[in-house]
């Protein structure tokens, strides 16, 4: 049976996240529905991550973060499956659900339902990244000091609607049916993203073996210097750097959520130093053809020690070393001198001694760039007309959520 949910009238709530809510809803503070979870003693249970996009997982799961050298795992806060974490960037995105039990650091705040049966877990998932609740979460961000997150005491006194729960299961229904199609929509835009940068990798690498007379054979270290500059243990602990890991660059170049740290705070892999027009390429998990061209001018651009920095010499542009390394026969012979099974790598000395066909004089790789970025700008376009597509449905998917758990849309449900 299919019923609509008209909320009809108002109320005022008095609250600036929330001005009304529909007058038949509670306005409860969070203390009255939730109590904290602070149990320690458990130090044999799996380790626990918080991530704003996948919620609270198993550390192993988030291949960006480096698990932490040995510390006293007495002292974590166990955590159960569907319990909520508060954690330190919440006042960013939201407060994250627990898919696992485990344990967390002790800095974050865990709370659960009193009378799980009375509420709905998802709505209150959802409730918890919406938009205006997140701004309710600013107010606090002002009090935090380093290594703290919100307390559950600060968000104990935050007022919450609270729709009867059949109507909170409805809004969990309509929300999820609503994310399928925007998933969905996604989805396939992100596959015609990567046809065309396939499409776009196959003309490089056509342009960049177009072998001629004046081209030349060279090994890499006779046009680049390899990992000329690293972090030493001697920098501040409070010098912040912005953080390049292997997962944060993908087969095409792109470089995506770069990670924000405190020195002190970062994974022992964050090393390498690079500069505006070097080039990074992954000396592990090289299946991966993580190469990307640092166009950044930023001072404190730090990458993984998994990477190689490569700083061209006088005979070679950054952008052409950056197309050549794409080459087809390049990453083959990358591929083929990595040793390991599941965790292939190569030696910055080996990768260093491949052998790399460039034309000699740079005046013609530059024409060869001027070539590859003429034939390759309609490809361009169509990807940036795809990616604003995904940007805007993401911003509606974000509206749509803060509206319907404020009960501000109307919408049939099944019942």
């Amino acid at each position: 049976m299919e019923m609509t949910l008209n909320v009809g009238a108002y109320k005022k709530t008095g609250l600036d996240w929330m001005p009304e809510v529909p007058e038949h809803w509670e306005i409860k503070r969070a203390k009255s529905l939730f109590q904290e979870r602070s149990v320690k003693g458990f130090p044999r249970e799996p380790l626990l991550a918080a991530s704003q996009k996948q919620g609270v997982v198993l550390k192993e799961m988030l291949e960006q973060r480096s698990m932490e050298a040995i510390q006293n795992f007495e002292t974590f806060k166990l955590v159960k499956r569907d319990d909520f974490v508060i954690s330190l960037r919440s006042f960013e995105g939201g407060l994250e659900l627990a898919y696992f039990q485990g344990i967390i650091s002790p800095v974050y705040s865990i709370f659960y339902f009193r009378q799980e049966k009375e509420q709905s877990r998802d709505f209150f998932k959802y409730l918890f990244k919406s938009k205006m609740f997140i701004q309710e979460l600013n107010i606090y961000k002002k009090g935090i000091r380093d290594g703290q997150s919100i307390s559950f005491g600060e968000f104990a006194n935050i007022y919450l609607p609270i729709p009867p729960l059949t109507e909170q299961a409805a809004i969990v229904q309509y929300i999820k049916a609503q994310e399928e199609k925007i998933n969905l929509f996604i989805q396939k835009k992100q596959r015609f993203i990567e046809l065309l940068k396939e499409q776009r990798l196959s003309i490089v690498n056509n342009y960049v073996t177009s072998e001629t007379k004046n081209w030349i054979w060279l090994r890499l270290k006779d046009i680049v210097t390899v990992n000329d500059e690293a972090l030493t243990e001697k920098i501040e602990d409070e010098f912040l750097i912005r953080y390049i890991d292997i997962g944060n660059v993908n087969s095409y170049g792109d470089i995506a959520e770069i990670q924000e740290y405190e020195f002190k705070d970062t994974p022992s892999r964050a090393r390498r130093i690079v500069r505006k027009g070097d080039v990074i390429i992954s000396t592990v998990r090289t299946y991966l053809k993580a190469i990307t061209l640092i166009e950044s001018d930023e001072e404190n651009l730090i990458a993984s020690t998994g990477f190689a920095v490569l700083r061209p010499k006088e005979n070679v542009l950054s952008e052409y070393l950056n197309f050549a390394l794409r080459a087809e026969y390049f990453i083959s012979s990358v591929i083929q001198n990595s040793y390991g099974v599941s965790y292939p790598a190569i030696n910055s000395s080996t990768l260093s001694s491949l052998k790399i066909v460039i034309p000699k004089s740079t005046s013609e790789q530059q024409e060869i760039i001027n070539k590859i970025k003429t034939e390759t700008a309609t490809i361009d376009t169509a990807i940036a007309k795809a990616e604003r597509e995904i940007e805007l449905i993401r911003e509606y998917k974000e509206a749509m959520i803060s509206e319907v758990v404020m009960g501000k849309r109307k919408f049939n449900f099944a019942q």
